[in-house]
């Protein structure tokens, strides 16, 4: 288990993606960052809120160049105060928190990696991972109109990037569980992140068709640690666990979906 850790960060850039959703990207201002895997998150402080008392639980986007990267969607005091923290203040982060995905058995066969929304987030740092590691990896990512799409750039410097929107706009048009790749007979792995109704569509597909897949599941975190049973979840194996601890990453197989 990864030691968690304590360390300030500086905002050395917050850009503001639209009214919805902000990029962070921080460095730490004494010490080193720790090892992070793809999946895990970070309980980050909100620093000046007088309304705001517990940490927000924020997805590892990516570490490039010595920053950690968090896209950060406004859903709230907390987080609308964190999308508009101004450069150079200083945030208080617990790290590394949770499980990360599971790396791949099939180097050859094609990963897929599917995201709607936030939860596209911490596919982009496990994508680079794999794709270091030569993996045969795609992202399937979707929103509700292209100009929803997070950071679609970024993606496609890792890999090819397939699309789905509710519009049309991009992509094809429809459900992300509709989208034709996913008939794709190369799959073999799938990691997912996204609304829970998404989650479960992709789940079931997996099911029917004997792919492996695993989903990171976004409930209330409140400690990160376990201690406050704010996000515990009713497993197969093993009954009510933390996501938290036990998660957020989850084999399908665990759930009772």
């Amino acid at each position: 288990m990864m030691k968690k850790c304590l360390l300030d960060f500086r905002v050395v850039e917050n850009v503001r993606i639209n009214s919805n959703y902000g990029l962070l990207k921080l460095c730490v201002v004494y010490g080193t960052m720790p090892q992070l895997d793809g999946g895990q998150f970070v309980e980050i402080e909100v620093p000046d809120s007088k309304s705001t008392f517990l940490r927000r639980p924020i997805s590892v986007c990516n570490v490039d160049g010595g920053l950690l990267w968090l896209l950060i969607r406004n859903a709230g005091e907390g987080t609308r105060h964190l999308i508009n923290l101004p450069v150079n203040s200083v945030v208080n982060l617990m790290l590394p928190l949770g499980n990360g995905y599971s790396r791949p058995t099939d180097k050859e066969r094609l990963t897929l990696l599917v995201g709607g929304g936030v939860g596209v987030a911490p596919l982009l740092y496990f994508g680079k991972f794999l794709r270091a590691e030569g993996f045969n990896i795609a992202f399937l990512l979707a929103a509700k109109t292209k100009n929803d799409l997070l950071l679609l750039d970024e993606f496609r410097k890792v890999a090819k990037v397939y699309v789905s929107t509710d519009d049309g706009s991009m992509g094809e048009k429809g459900l992300i569980t509709k989208n034709s790749i996913l008939e794709s007979s190369e799959i073999s792995h799938i990691s997912c992140c996204g609304p829970l109704p998404m989650m479960k569509g992709v789940a079931a597909i997996a099911r029917d068709r004997g792919i492996t897949c695993e989903v990171s599941l976004e409930n209330v975190m409140a400690c990160g640690l376990g201690a406050c049973l704010c996000c515990v979840e009713d497993t197969a194996d093993k009954g009510n666990v933390c996501v938290c601890k036990d998660g957020p990453v989850f084999n399908i197989n665990r759930l009772k979906w």
